[in-house]
């Protein structure tokens, strides 16, 4: 096929990668005036590969990946990314760089892709055609489903058109589409276009997404290989007839088509700008290394691609070192902001540890607070018994305020009894006609009387006082015999005396027990002599705790459960007769141990004086050993100068032997070096030799493997026409059986 006929399929140019990305589909056998290095600006377009010069990619390696056949790769593999290069668009100004213009006319034709075979002047060292694989594309599609795909979206309806059509002209007013194209769009534009407004507009979109790509052929030719190199979902359903009439029942179909592109450059305009970083960094991915290390790529490897061949090294180096340069400044100021977040971190962590420190300091010993946790423990078990105990005495106290207020409300109905027969009383006695003279005697003896009852008030007062002080000494002593037999009771568990099952209890029962009764002391009802229903004073010998019945107290020696004096004297003297001789047999073995210690002292202090002793030889020893060193040293000096002197006359004797020896050696040297210079120009020449045969067996391969490409190619080409021929007759065939069937 010529050139023109497919020039359109290879506008969007690839990556370097490997040589199966050269996809030309021509069957003409290439001029031999062709099989050479074109520009570096044309040969972007062509194969990618690699010199065969010793000078090798500067690129960071790629990691490896599986070779799978890439179905993408012949015909479409244009369309992996946009260019990333600004060709010169003299035709279309607003697309080129400020440099582009110098280029010659020559360099602008072979910008274009040809059907020319151009052999790469740096073959890949991954391998070329899909003989040796291609790589398989995260973004591959799926093979789409045979037969017309359908449109999902509602063109047909006027208001997603007309919302559509807004957007698309609110794209246009932004980007300066009229001042760019030196077009302006029909008044009804989104309803009735003209032919004129959809060609600028298709163009204008399309150099939105690839700038370098100049349109050369008719609308309808170039739009179909377009649309199948951007992968347009529904590009089956437009055919060249619908193309070169746009407007009509037809327009909603292109409408769409360019809301489509409007999109797509809206997405790849974004993605310059960097407009999809900020969600990549919610998603927890980190992308500004990958970006200036992309970027460092770019630049870096078109200035490498741009460089001669017989560019050296160092060369190399000093076109790269900006590069270099801009990558490690981007990288510096990346790195800034989690070199700030780091001393932010690393002061926080200072401050932490100045705290844990101080913290560790001002705590107090762990064993100091563990021995007052148990304190703390056994306190809070003691203040519980003692609140238990509180609580019974509590209870009684209740009880026995009840009982006392009961009694208290019958001596005041008693009182109103006798006010009451008081009254009657005087009553009677006012009415028994009684003298003043006997009233008078009367009322003297009753004061009589009561100056008799309150004398011995006075005196049951102080009895009572009396009373109350012995009780309250004797429940004093009684608690503190309580408290005496809880210690003796503590410190008989603390040496093995308690329980009877003791180690030094030796089968008796020596545990100390209080044997009175529960309650306290109270000899009120008692001493009053107010008596119960039954006789008894009030309160009852359960209340009386210092008392063994209502009228008679505890000897000495029912109080306590032992026999103090008899019993358990004799236990504990035998205790401790016992303890004195264990302790004595201890002592015994102690004085033994520190007898042993004493002369295991004097056998080391003796041992001491012996290395004492040794260690003065020693020191002598040394002392003759540094004189003799030195007398040595003196003889081994001595001896190196006369060595020194024989030395030089033989040095002298030397020479004067080399000297007639001298000529002969620089013969022999001027005939090796002769004799080398010509086995290396002899190795050169050999090698010269053996890099032109392998660059024309490269050469005769890559062209082979490029008829095979293209021969493939026009197959699948032909194929994909011949489908999109027998479909569209398929469906005229379909749509003249219809109205036939209707009839």
């Amino acid at each position: 096929m010529s050139q023109d006929s497919n020039a359109g399929l290879w506008s969007v140019r690839r990556p370097r990668e490997t040589l199966h990305g050269v996809n030309l589909t021509s069957g003409i056998p290439a001029p031999p005036s062709t099989l050479k290095r074109q520009s570096t600006i044309g040969t972007m377009g062509t194969g990618h590969g690699r010199s065969l010069s010793g000078r090798q990619s500067l690129a960071l390696p790629r990691p490896s990946q599986p070779l799978f056949q890439r179905s993408s790769d012949i015909g479409l593999g244009s369309v992996k990314r946009a260019s990333v290069h600004n060709m010169n668009t003299s035709q279309f100004k607003p697309y080129g760089t400020p440099g582009s213009s110098g280029i010659p006319r020559s360099s602008q034709e072979l910008d274009r892709r040809s059907s020319v075979y151009r052999p790469s002047a740096r073959p890949s060292a991954v391998g070329g055609g899909p003989l040796a694989g291609g790589h398989m594309s995260f973004f591959q599609q799926a093979p789409q489903p045979a037969g017309v795909p359908r449109d999902p979206r509602p063109l047909k309806d006027r208001q997603f058109q007309n919302r559509i059509g807004q957007e698309l002209l609110e794209y246009l007013a932004k980007n300066n589409f009229e001042m760019e194209m030196n077009h302006k769009l029909s008044d009804n534009f989104t309803k009735s276009p003209t032919q004129k407004d959809f060609n600028y507009l298709f163009q204008w979109l399309y150099h939105r997404i690839d700038p370098s790509y100049r349109f050369q052929k008719n609308i309808d030719q170039e739009v179909p290989p377009l649309l199948k190199q951007l992968r347009y979902p529904y590009e089956k359903s437009i055919t060249k007839s619908q193309i070169a009439a746009v407007g009509g029942q037809n327009w909603s179909t292109f409408l769409g088509l360019l809301h489509w592109m409007m999109q797509l450059a809206q997405m790849l305009e974004g993605y310059a700008r960097h407009q999809y970083d900020d969600a990549c960094m919610e998603a927890g991915v980190d992308i500004a290394g990958d970006q200036i290390i992309f970027d460092f790529l770019t630049s870096a490897y078109q200035d490498w691609l741009n460089m001669d061949d017989e560019a050296g090294d160092e060369d190399v180096e000093r076109a790269l070192q900006p590069h270099v340069q801009g990558m490690a400044e981007a990288f510096e100021r990346s790195n800034a902001k989690y070199i700030q977040e780091l001393e932010i971190l690393e002061g926080e962590n200072a401050r932490l540890l100045k705290e844990i420190q101080e913290l560790e300091k001002s705590t107090p010993d762990p064993a100091i607070l563990d021995n007052h946790f148990k304190i703390m423990e056994e306190d809070k078990i003691k203040f519980e018994e003692y609140n238990t105990l509180a609580m019974q005495r509590t209870e009684k106290y209740e009880n026995r305020i009840q009982v006392l207020r009961e009694e208290l409300g019958k001596l005041h109905v008693e009182l109103k009894e006798a006010e009451e027969e008081r009254r009657q009383m005087q009553k009677s006695v006012d009415d028994q006609g009684i003298s003043m003279q006997d009233i008078d005697r009367m009322t003297s003896e009753r004061e009589r009387l009561q100056r008799s009852i309150e004398s011995a008030s006075q005196r049951l007062e102080d009895v009572k006082k009396k009373v109350a002080e012995r009780e309250m000494e004797a429940s004093q002593r009684l608690d503190e015999l309580e408290r005496l037999v809880e210690k003796y009771n503590t410190v008989a568990y603390q040496i093995g005396l308690i329980p009877a099952t003791a180690v030094n209890a030796k089968g008796k029962n020596l545990e100390l027990q209080v044997t009175v009764n529960e309650g306290t002391p109270n000899f009120a009802s008692s001493m009053q002599g107010v008596l119960g229903p039954n006789g008894q004073p009030l309160g009852g010998v359960e209340n009386e705790r210092l008392l063994a019945d209502s009228t008679t107290g505890y000897q000495p020696a029912h109080i306590l459960n032992l026999d103090l004096r008899g019993q358990v004297k004799n236990t504990f003297l035998a205790l401790r007769k016992e303890v004195s001789e264990r302790r004595k047999v201890a002592m015994d073995v102690m004085m033994e141990d520190h007898d042993l210690l004493d002369r295991a002292k004097e056998a080391i202090e003796d041992k001491r004086n012996e290395v004492e002793a040794l260690g003065h030889r020693v020191r002598a020893a040394e002392e003759e050993y540094e004189k003799t060193k030195e007398v040595t040293n003196a003889q081994k000096m001595a001896s190196d100068a006369q060595i020194e002197k024989m030395e030089k006359e033989l040095a002298k004797m030397r020479a004067q032997l080399s000297e007639s020896v001298q000529l002969m050696e620089q013969r022999e040297m001027n005939t090796n070096i002769e004799y080398e210079q010509l086995t290396l120009r002899a190795n050169a020449l050999r090698e010269e030799l053996h890099t032109e045969t392998m660059r024309m067996l490269n050469d005769v391969i890559k062209f082979k493997m490029h008829v095979q490409r293209s021969l493939e190619e026009y197959e699948t080409f032909v194929a994909d026409e011949l489908e999109q021929e027998l479909g569209i007759d398929d469906q005229e065939m379909e749509d003249e059986d219809t109205p036939m069937a209707d009839v």
